[in-house]
């Protein structure tokens, strides 16, 4: 699923955004991540294809999806219904289940239908101003897609912002950037290995794409997860203040650090673990704003 020029894997659509960009959005969430950072928000949207996702507390030990899987990858165990290496994500046991305790987690979509879904809203987008946002996941993995898709975007007058861990080569980055209107790019740790621990990833590959991307593309904008105890100490801080404005960019928006990505970890399968961090994210928020400010970086705060 990473690179088909004609169908693409999301995981969610979400209408009416406000955050992802200017005006009133369509956000479309990709499958598939290069990262595993430690805080993620979706940590469904890692793996490329399609998955099931159990809801224990809907589940009525009825097992009718086991009667119906064909693989026998149903188990019945308290906390685990789906043994994700005989899965083959058929979906016979979402069919099944009356209470969708089982769910899948990966719709297919071609361009053309893809884009008539977001057509839906183009009222919303032109009264405010807003557009469709390539969310994730990263939407850079599914680049094959996006090359068929946003031509087509393109051609209905419709204002594309991509937010991006940046994770990917530079020629795939380069060879959308005529159909993208604004970037958002995530910084979450300028020192490597710090990086490596927090996401799996050093980070030289996404700093060097922040570089040729600030050269040449006006409209990127940086982002940074502020997580409490992590990424959030002063030191790391001015370093990116002190990266941006080596980019000539003065500005930085500054994301809230939610635990609401934690409650799905139990329903799917994955090696990340809650990070049942105490600090306040508020006040963590504000010293890293501040921090930012004094370093002539303008912040922007997305709650």
């Amino acid at each position: 699923m990473t690179a088909s020029p004609t169908t693409a894997l999301l995981f969610d659509i979400q209408r009416f955004s406000i955050h992802d960009g200017p005006g009133i959005r369509t956000t479309l969430f990709f499958k598939g991540c290069p990262l595993r950072c430690l805080w993620c928000q979706n940590p469904e949207s890692h793996k490329p294809g399609r998955e099931i996702a159990f809801y224990r507390e809907r589940c009525l030990r009825c097992f009718a999806c086991k009667g119906a899987c064909p693989e026998e990858a149903v188990l019945e165990e308290e906390d685990r219904r789906i043994n994700p290496t005989a899965c083959t994500a058929c979906g016979k046991c979402v069919s099944t289940c009356v209470n969708e305790a089982l769910r899948m987690t990966g719709v297919e979509w071609e361009a053309s239908a893809l884009l008539a879904e977001v057509l839906k809203d183009r009222d919303f987008f032109e009264d405010s101003g807003g557009g469709i946002t390539l969310s994730g996941g990263e939407p850079f993995l599914q680049s094959g897609f996006l090359g068929t898709f946003l031509p087509l975007v393109r051609g209905e007058g419709i204002h594309v912002t991509m937010e991006t861990c940046g994770l990917c080569p530079w020629k795939t980055m380069e060879s959308l950037l005529p159909y993208l209107d604004l970037v958002y790019f995530d910084l979450k740790c300028l020192d490597s290995e710090k990086h490596r621990d927090y996401t799996g990833s050093s980070n030289e590959l996404i700093l060097a794409n922040f570089e040729k991307l600030a050269a040449v593309f006006p409209n990127v904008e940086a982002r940074m997860p502020v997580v409490p105890s992590l990424n959030d100490e002063v030191r790391n801080i001015q370093a990116t203040a002190c990266f941006l404005k080596k980019n000539q960019k003065d500005r930085i928006h500054l994301l809230r650090y939610h635990a609401m990505g934690e409650a799905k970890l139990a329903r799917i399968e994955t090696e990340l673990r809650p990070l049942n961090l105490t600090e306040d994210a508020g006040k963590a928020l504000l010293r890293a704003k501040k921090v930012f400010e004094s370093e002539g970086i303008l912040v922007t705060i997305n709650e």
